[in-house]
């Protein structure tokens, strides 16, 4: 018994070591009101003894208010995909609580360059919004937001009160509540009493898709601008509610690093940023360095991270009149990891993202003057005297062009309606403007400007996200733009059934965004639908009308539903996913094909599987997923690899790989699958490893080396040289062939495709066989070395491949980036519905 109680002890004091109490982490030699409670008392342990799930977050946060309402006020701004509510404190002296509207609102007019000047910065607060762990395996952030949240509500004395007549803290616990939640349950689960410190523990490995992301797999860190999810679009609201000074963004990295806070990579800066912005974040950093040196922490800057991309949390700010600021903490990922710096405990990570919120809300008191004014002149220098205006639509698809309006909208970007002059490209009623001429002048270039040079070839993520490109919206700058009526909101287009019940047919094109939701729908309801393969001209009402290729017929005879009940399904359809459904009396056609010509391909319902699951790219999987079903309510079967090697696939006429290691899976099973008449989509990554494995027949084109073997570089350069080869993200321009299938819906002849990958396809033999395809000068907007550059030049974007009776589409590109690369859309849709309908011919890729 005299040996057990000492080892008992002794693992005791070690488990001490990696757990603190509250003490350990907050300022002494200061009171804390004690009617507001600890965390412990909340969450039922201390912070960083156990990671902090999100139900326990909003606990503790709805506690701090309802305990310290003088000083903090609770808002819900809204709800994630799985419900989870992003809560929000606002923390201010008891003086600002009373008047926190009349503040808001003297604050927003620093962003109104005609009215700035009569706004007394001396006398109004600065705004800062501190965000945590917007990765959910980021953890350390959410977690010292117990400790903020606490120190902000208890704490007592002159220098609280100080601070919090001169800030207003918006306070966002949680980014990602979804991911959050997901990662902590990992965490937690895989804790031993005895803490296991080995990085090759199940604790430290999360399981696909892991806990970073959002619902549907997206990283929300790069959603700021797009504002595809609701997380994203509710704090875009309390963003432009608030137009804060600075906003702090917690991360974490690799285990084996240290602390990094901005300035990031100098050369790296978006040329959009002004140097003033530079320099204020600079001049934060010293407070950051003063709070780390004093706990004896090591940490960086001006390496690694980058200002560059305007959809991250740390770089949104900079092209809206403020500051932000990026922390990225080494994580330890679970409670305690080994790593080259020894042993490091979850508490210690916290601690140094709790210091620098303090830091932060130091430096922003004593700079507040210089905050405010830097905001106040960001927007003075909107009313540059610049005059250019931007036009911009699509007069095929109003839907894609009200969305790409409600994602302007959101900034606060003002549109109004296209006055002339019109053209062929720019119809009255389907064409709208955006002036330079308003505050939001920076955001609208950062949105609508290309760029082709750059101060270095090295990128932290993308290096072009030109949205209109994006969208696949036509758009002109112009100085003579009539400008009319301002837009207030983004009307989704209503549609209907034109001419009424019909006895015959019906016939909708394939132009507008929500058309394949609208033919799932139908066929999901049973309905036998057709698509034109040629163009034709069909009376309409008494007037002769155009159809294009892609055109869905659906013949009324032919249905096992009664007329009138198909009409009452079809206008059902049609009004709620904003398309013209024409009604049909007859099937004659004036010029080109008849209804009831071969020209028109019966079509299947797609029943589709998409690979998932370890080796998979989890970004790509989610883009699919999200698109099908948030955007097209199109159902797809998520399939591990151990899964689709067991069962039967002949249920499932689509299957999609996208980026991936694919080596487990049963090659043989899949081949079969296509040759007995499947349909098979693989993109990017995935190109590679189908034509390797003998899945597809494309031919990978090889890539120069960027360097002579024969001469000697500096080691030093290394990093410089190789990073310049990658391809983090650029924009090209595929020319198209209008009549292919896979390019039904389109109009243009060139369609933008973004190219994140270094993957060339080498055009085939058969022109046929590649729709999409690039000349000899497709970039049109990003970094892309010279050596890339000549290897995309001539190369395919698409190819289509015919394996017995079935297709394998070879799509190199990432048609569906982050969910906002609408422009991409089609040509998936295209992929989906008629793959099948590709004839043979043009998928013999070595004719």
């Amino acid at each position: 018994m005299r040996k057990i109680v000492p080892l008992v002890i002794l693992l005791f004091i070690a488990n001490i070591l990696y757990s603190q109490d509250l003490s350990w982490y907050i300022p002494a030699n200061i009171s804390y009101n004690k009617s507001v409670p600890t965390p412990a008392s909340v969450i039922h342990h201390e912070v960083g003894e156990w990671h902090i799930t999100h139900d326990r977050l909003v606990d503790y946060m709805e506690a701090i208010a309802a305990a310290a309402p003088q000083r903090v006020k609770l808002q819900t701004m809204g709800f994630t995909y799985e419900q989870r509510p992003q809560t929000l404190l606002i923390i201010s002296s008891p003086k600002n609580m009373a008047r926190l509207e009349d503040i808001r609102l003297q604050h927003l007019l620093l962003s109104d360059p005609v009215k700035s000047g009569s706004v007394k910065i001396n006398e109004i607060p600065v705004v800062v919004y501190i965000g945590h762990s917007i990765h959910g395996n980021e953890p350390s952030g959410s977690n010292a937001s117990l400790l903020t949240a606490y120190y902000l509500a208890a704490a007592e004395g002159k220098e609280i009160e100080e601070l919090l007549e001169n800030v207003i803290v918006l306070f966002d616990p949680s980014f990602n509540p979804d991911g959050l939640q997901r990662f902590s349950t990992w965490a937690n689960q895989h804790k031993s009493r005895t803490l296991v410190t080995d990085p090759n523990s199940r604790e430290f490995n999360e399981v696909w898709p892991g806990g970073r992301y959002n619902h549907y797999w997206f990283d929300l860190n790069r959603d700021w601008l797009p504002g595809v999810h609701p997380e994203s679009r509710n704090r875009i609201q309390l963003f432009h509610e608030w137009k804060p000074n600075i906003l702090t963004d917690h991360h974490e990295q690799g285990s084996n690093a240290s602390f990094f806070f901005q300035p990031g990579v100098p050369s790296r800066v978006n040329p959009l940023t002004p140097a003033k912005n530079q320099e204020l974040t600079a001049m934060l950093g010293r407070y950051h360095a003063k709070n780390l040196d004093a706990i004896g922490s090591l940490y960086f800057t001006k390496e690694n991270y980058d200002d560059f991309y305007y959809g991250k949390g740390s770089t949104f700010p900079d092209i809206n009149g403020a500051i932000g600021i990026l922390f990225e903490q080494a994580s330890s990922r679970g409670h305690a990891q080994e790593t080259s710096n020894g042993v490091l405990t979850f508490p210690f990570t916290i601690k140094n993202q709790f210091v620098t919120a303090l830091s932060t809300l130091q430096g922003a008191k004593e700079l507040k003057n210089e905050f405010l004014a830097f905001q106040r002149d960001f927007y003075k220098e909107s009313l540059s005297g610049d005059n250019k205006t931007y036009v911009f639509g699509d007069k095929h698809d109003l839907t894609k062009t009200n969305l790409f309006i409600e994602m302007m909208l959101r900034h606060t970007i003002q549109i109004n309606e296209y006055a002339g002059p019109f053209d062929a490209t720019f119809e009255k009623g389907r064409s709208f403007t955006v002036s330079l001429n308003q505050p939001q002048q920076v955001l609208i270039k950062a949105i609508f400007d290309k760029q082709l040079s750059f101060a270095d070839s090295l990128f932290y993520d993308i290096s072009s996200w030109t949205m209109p490109l994006a969208y696949g919206i036509s758009y002109k700058e112009t100085t003579s733009a009539g400008s009319g009526k301002k837009v207030e909101t983004a009307v989704t287009p209503v549609g209907e059934v034109s001419g009424g019940k019909s006895s015959y047919a019906y016939l909708f094109a394939w132009d507008e965004f929500y058309a394949p939701k609208a033919l799932y729908e139908l066929q999901r309801a049973g309905l036998i639908t057709k698509v034109a393969s040629n163009t034709f001209e069909i009376r309409v009402a008494g007037n002769n009308k155009k159809f294009d290729y892609g055109t869905i017929l659906i013949p009324v005879a032919l249905q096992s539903l009664a007329a009138d009940k198909l009409y009452e399904l079809v206008n059902a359809v049609a009004g709620k996913n904003g398309i013209t459904v024409y009604s049909m009396q007859s099937g004659g056609a004036v010029n080109g094909s008849d209804l009831g010509s071969s020209k028109f391909i019966s079509l299947t319902k797609p029943i589709t599987a998409m690979l998932v699951g370890a080796g998979v790219n989890v970004l790509d999987a989610g883009e699919i997923w999200h698109l099908m079903d948030q955007r097209m309510n199109i159902p797809a079967s998520h399939l591990e690899i151990s899964q689709f090697n067991r069962i039967d696939l002949s249920k499932y006429n689509t299957i999609i790989l996208v980026s991936g290691n694919y080596n487990e899976l049963n090659k043989e099973k899949l081949k079969a699958w296509i040759q007995a008449g499947g349909n098979l989509i693989v993109l990017e990554e995935a190109v590679n490893w189908a034509s390797d494995n003998g899945i597809s027949t494309v031919k990978i084109k090889k890539i120069k080396s960027a360097t002579d073997s024969s001469g000697r570089l500096p080691c030093v350069q290394r990093e410089q040289i190789e990073g310049a080869q990658q391809m983090n993200g650029s924009i090209f321009g595929a020319e198209v062939d209008l009549t292919h299938p896979l390019a039904y819906g389109y109009h243009s002849k060139t369609v933008s495709l973004f190219k994140p990958n270094r993957v060339f396809m080498e055009k085939p033999k058969n022109p046929f066989a590649s729709p999409f395809y690039y000349g000899n000068n497709p970039l049109q907007s990003g970094y892309v070395s010279k050596e890339n550059a000549d290897a995309i030049k001539n190369s395919a974007a698409v190819i289509v491949n015919t394996i017995g009776a079935g297709r394998v589409i070879n799509i190199s590109e990432n048609i569906n980036l982050r969910g906002f690369w609408l422009g991409g859309t089609k040509l998936f849709m295209n992929a989906l519905f008629f793959g099948r309908t590709i004839d043979a011919g043009s998928g013999r890729t070595e004719e």
